[in-house]
């Protein structure tokens, strides 16, 4: 008798290659010991919260024993924080925002999910550069929608905005772009998001209908050059930003996001009830009481950048040193460069001969690459630089 559906049996069995080399990871450091695996896997941000996120959870606790001090609040968040919050992304996004257009989340995947789940209907798609996250396509699916991978301009990683045009169709719904970018590190350019907004207006009035820009940012301040990183909600008169405190609070346990819709967008009050009804009908109610309280207090802290920019210069070296090609990222915490074979799973193979993890470019849409995370402490990438030059040299 059949126990789940074919479509999860199938989600199984592809699985996520960031999860398998996760597992494979766990089984190499039991056999030789966790300081002789050099892990660059998943992207767990491994640096403790800043200071003021303890101070935060002394004042809650010293709260705690306070009628509903944990308790429900509206669905979309503490009114107090999404006033806090809306000031803080008006500045961010260099438009003024109303609070009302503000609600808090279950971490950046439950913003998308929610977001999906409101403005999507059976059959509508989703246009995403490739590679991407691969649970984009799980978030779509899973609202009935369907992704449709773009890719990007080979090396760079940047926009091919002839190729997106061209993948419009009457059943295009939303655009999802994540800067800076998770597997590359690449911050899209005001103009090829001026130019994405030219592309997308065009297409609204060809098909008479809403076409959203999803901005998903939970990388927006591992901004390593300081280069201009545009607000989506400036450019996007339909634009929505997601975005998450988990990398730079370092609250990746805690789930805790927010979805911000454009001032500019007709009919705004609609889509926010949308989502409010969504957040509960999902499942997730609303976001978690004590990660709300805690960013009450801590939204301007975030953890030190230093000590990434010092570690994508680390690994850096380490490719160069191998005679591997990458693009140099400008943010987020991962290398996306060339395999030195076409087939990209032989590479991974010898990595992991050597006891180094990374992941197979295939898992974010773009075979031919592999992805290293690199948010992991400089002893474990300088303890790797030994295994990637014989990993090279073992493929010739």
């Amino acid at each position: 008798m059949q126990l789940i559906t074919d479509e999860i049996r199938g989600y199984l069995s592809n699985g996520s290659w960031i999860r398998k080399m996760f597992e494979a990871g766990l089984e190499l450091k039991k056999q030789y010991g966790e300081e002789n695996v050099y892990d660059f896997s998943i992207g767990n941000p491994d640096l403790p919260p800043p200071p003021a996120v303890k101070q935060a959870l002394a004042g809650i606790a010293g709260r705690a024993d306070r009628p509903f001090a944990i308790g429900y609040m509206p669905n979309a968040g503490y009114p107090a924080l999404r006033k806090k919050l809306a000031g803080y992304l008006s500045k961010e996004q260099k438009i003024e925002i109303p609070e009302s257009n503000v609600i808090m989340t279950c971490g950046a995947a439950g913003g998308i999910n929610v977001f999906f789940r409101a403005v999507l209907s059976a059959g509508d798609e989703v246009i995403c550069p490739a590679p991407y996250f691969v649970e984009y396509g799980f978030y779509a699916a899973n609202a009935g929608g369907r992704l449709v991978p773009v890719k990007s301009k080979e090396f760079t990683f940047e926009l091919d905005l002839d190729g997106i045009e061209k993948a419009i169709t009457a059943k295009t719904r939303a655009v999802i772009i994540n800067t800076p970018n998770n597997p590359t590190g690449q911050i899209y350019s005001r103009a090829e998001l001026t130019r994405l907004a030219e592309i997308l207006a065009a297409a609204e009035k060809k098909f008479g209908r809403v076409i959203y820009v999803v901005s998903d940012e939970p990388y927006r301040f591992l901004n390593f050059d300081g280069v201009e990183l545009p607000g989506a909600l400036e450019v996007f008169p339909h634009g929505v930003v997601i975005g998450s405190y988990s990398k730079n609070l370092s609250l990746a346990g805690e789930r805790l996001g927010y979805i911000a819709v454009s001032p500019r967008l007709e009919d705004a009050a609609e889509l926010m009830a949308a989502l409010i009804l969504c957040n509960r009908i999902l499942g997730f109610v609303n976001a978690p009481a004590l990660a709300q309280q805690i960013l009450m207090e801590c939204m301007d802290s975030q953890v030190d950048l230093d000590i990434y920019r010092e570690r994508r210069d680390a690994m850096a070296s380490i490719l160069s040193d191998a005679g591997i090609e990458f693009t140099m990222p400008r943010g987020a915490f991962y290398f996306f460069p060339k395999s030195p074979t076409a087939d990209e799973g032989a590479f991974i193979q010898a990595l992991l001969e050597e006891r180094v993890l990374a992941v197979p470019g295939r898992g974010f849409g773009c075979p031919g690459y592999v992805r290293f995370a690199f948010c992991v402490d400089t002893k474990v990438i300088e303890g790797a630089r030994q295994g990637v030059k014989n990993a090279v040299a073992k493929l010739g």
